[in-house]
């Protein structure tokens, strides 16, 4: 199955749309029995979620492949190897387990900085002593690969991309990061649940873009399909996508999201494509 769970609700009340807040232990528990049941091997956590990582410890997740992620570093950090195996080891322990199967960097481009090598030597430490089994960065824009894939290499990356963000595919990165022989996570499908959203229930901070919302309603509606079906089958029409990470306030969300990959057949998509970075990047929705 193509499909990873992002625990962000786990441990914090996360996304535009989530009007319920972070789920509790036992809505975990019956997630991550859901996700054993229908195949979904893969948990998309990090150590600034919240509680996150705790909560998924305590509901157990040794049959999952894990995937956290580390925090900025700090900038007066005096041993930044010892800072990130302390942190690793403070995650795994968090989540109750052994190794991860992969670690990325939340704040990549200091690995452009002056510390850079040290931070990648200490991620190679960790993978060569088997803690971690992939490295890999997570982006806010593929426009960020090109300076960082001239200086390293990465075994698995995670980027946006959606019906409205397409820039992973229009800019070429997806084509090369198959080439490379990364392995390609993205998020985001639903654009934190505004893609979900009915047309009345938008927030007036994305008045700007009424003529998209438009089209996209219009078209769900003259087509007869549900969003999240168009959200899903539009990202895993691209074959070089290796796992869509989706985050589920319930297990009811989740069932839905599966019912839309079984019964995916649809070929065209709507052209609601926006560069616009105040519409496509959530950290620039505040000042919206």
């Amino acid at each position: 199955m193509r499909i990873a769970l992002g625990t962000a609700q786990f441990g914090l009340s996360y996304g535009i749309a989530n009007s319920e807040g972070q789920i509790s232990q036992s809505s975990a528990l019956e997630i991550l029995e859901y996700c054993k049941f229908i195949g979904l091997d893969t948990l998309d956590t990090a150590i600034a979620y919240g509680e996150s990582e705790q909560c998924l410890g305590s509901v157990g997740v040794t049959s999952f492949n894990v995937i956290t992620k580390l925090p900025s570093i700090p900038e007066d950090c005096e041993d930044i190897e010892n800072w990130i195996m302390e942190e690793v080891n403070a995650s795994i322990f968090r989540l109750n387990g052994m190794s991860l199967y992969g670690l990325m960097l939340h704040r990549p481009e200091q690995l452009l900085g002056p510390y850079g090598q040290e931070i990648m030597s200490a991620l190679c430490s960790l993978k060569k002593l088997g803690i971690v089994q992939k490295i890999g960065i997570s982006v806010y824009s593929p426009d960020e690969f090109t300076a960082l894939f001239s200086e390293y290499d990465f075994d698995i990356v995670q980027c946006p991309f959606n019906l409205i963000d397409r820039r992973l595919v229009n800019s070429g990165w997806l084509e090369k990061l198959k080439l490379l022989g990364v392995e390609v996570h993205v998020r985001s499908s639903f654009l934190q649940g505004l893609l979900l959203m009915p047309r009345d229930k938008i927030p007036d901070q994305f008045r700007a873009w009424d003529s998209l919302w438009d089209d996209w309603h219009e078209w769900l509606v003259k087509h007869a399909v549900s969003p999240v079906d168009a959200c899903i089958a539009y990202v895993l029409s691209h074959c070089n996508i290796d796992q869509v990470v989706v985050g589920v306030d319930s297990k009811l969300q989740l069932e839905q999201i599966v019912s839309a990959i079984e019964c995916n057949s649809i070929k065209a998509f709507p052209d609601i494509n926006s560069l616009d970075s105040n519409l496509i990047n959530p950290n620039n929705w505040k000042t919206t």
